[in-house]
């Protein structure tokens, strides 16, 4: 079993096929088939089988893939980590973020690493709640900002954060009503895609309201921004993600008594001790205030 085989195996898991995992791994197909072969042959167990013209995993094979997508990210961790530690300054640090927090959080907090840290590299993923939670516990990335924590590990920052309910003021104008929860069960809501912890509080926010009105899958926050503007319907949306909007007038916050909710965004890192470049962002989120600072249970 080597770590060339582990890496195919999980091409080939993610893509479905040989072909496919061979364009990705930009080697040949016998060469996917070949490393394929003798990962099994060592373990004495199947890990795919055929389905149609693809492949998949096998009870065996979605136990063994949780396994070396953790193996293959504590390896990628230590190589960082040990490349910090001798030189913390021009380490690098594998950060992940969701949605709201990488666009409204993460750039004043990447400007002033940089100041602080100009040589130190920032690995940067930003995706839903799911997705981070699932590369944190794959340990595929060193710290993760999120709105639960009981997905992530050590929590050493947090930052508040308040879910409100918007809608266009252009809409309200022409409509000449004052919106109320009612009116709001007779528009269009606007929805993150599914694993968006903002889907999941405005689901909740809808069944606290007894309302069941029509929605739309909007995607990005920046989308769904976008199309209340537009007149396309109301959402509910961090406070810190319209604030200019709403001062500008062109959005109006809408009472519902069930917001605004509050979703605090945790900074998290692994339990132990954290990898030198790593512990000098958390550092940096402290001093400049993107976090407030929390101290590790002991």
């Amino acid at each position: 079993m080597t770590l060339t085989q582990m890496r195919t195996f999980l091409a080939v898991a993610e893509a479905g096929s040989v072909r496919a995992a061979a364009d990705r791994l930009v080697v040949t197909a016998s060469a996917v088939s070949a490393a394929l072969s003798a990962l099994q042959d060592s373990l004495r167990v199947e890990l795919v089988c055929r389905e149609g013209r693809g492949l998949r995993l096998t009870a065996a094979g979605e136990v063994y893939a949780g396994y070396a997508q953790r193996v293959l990210g504590l390896l990628d961790e230590a190589r960082l980590a040990a490349a910090g530690e001798a030189d913390p300054e021009r380490g690098t640090v594998r950060l992940a973020a969701v949605t709201s927090a990488g666009e409204h959080v993460l750039p004043a907090l990447l400007a002033g690493f940089r100041d602080r840290h100009p040589e130190a590299g920032v690995l940067l993923e930003v995706d839903n709640q799911q997705r981070v939670h699932t590369l944190f516990a794959r340990n595929e990335v060193d710290l993760a900002i999120g709105s639960r924590p009981e997905d992530l590990g050590v929590v050493v920052g947090v930052r508040p954060n308040e879910l409100i309910v918007v809608a266009p003021a252009k809409l309200l104008a022409e409509s000449g009503v004052s919106p109320t929860v009612p009116w709001l069960g007779q528009q269009t809501w606007l929805l993150r895609e599914r694993g968006s912890n903002t889907r999941a509080s405005t689901q909740a926010v809808l069944a606290e309201l007894g309302l069941t009105p029509r929605t739309m899958t909007v995607g990005s926050n920046g989308g769904v921004l976008k199309s209340v503007l537009l007149g396309l319907g109301v959402t509910l949306v961090s406070r810190d993600g319209v604030a200019a909007e709403l001062a500008s007038g062109e959005l109006v916050e809408v009472p519902t008594g069930a917001t605004p909710l509050r979703r605090p965004l945790f900074l998290a890192a692994h339990r132990g001790r954290s990898a030198a470049t790593a512990a000098l962002l958390v550092r940096c989120a402290w001093e400049i205030g993107t976090f407030q600072r929390v101290a590790p249970a002991s």
